[in-house]
């Protein structure tokens, strides 16, 4: 299995971005995919993650409510739908791939791995 992220920029405090993880090499629709992020010194966190089925989602808490997760299983893609960003919210964000359909939050329980994608939003 492989992932590739996408999407990542820069922007503007109170902007919004969108990132893409497609994954190829598996079964997508039996998956469930999860987002994770990165700031410099700091460890890997849980930002989001769905199911295999699309109806089961979790959030970070300081996600909830500014961030959406969703997939498009015949396109083997998962999104990342990131609104009212701050400062805070700059990381490198990394998609990852759990071999079971049920959605978790711990990294250590997801197999695979894409490549990461920068965001940085400016003050």
């Amino acid at each position: 299995v492989q992932l590739q992220a996408s999407g990542g920029g820069l922007v503007q405090a109170g902007g919004s971005l969108r990132l893409s993880c497609a994954a190829s090499g598996g079964t997508f629709t039996n998956y469930a995919m999860g987002w994770f992020r990165q700031a410099p010194g700091k460890e890997r966190e849980f930002v989001a993650a769905i199911s295999a089925s699309g109806r089961t989602t979790y959030f970070a808490d300081s996600m909830k409510g500014r961030f959406t997760i969703s997939r498009d299983n015949p396109k083997n893609t998962v999104y990342l739908h990131m609104n009212s960003l701050n400062p805070e919210d700059s990381a490198v964000y990394y998609c990852a791939l759990k071999q079971t359909g049920w959605a978790t939050t711990g990294h250590e329980q997801y197999d695979y791995w894409g490549q990461g994608t920068l965001v940085t939003v400016s003050s």
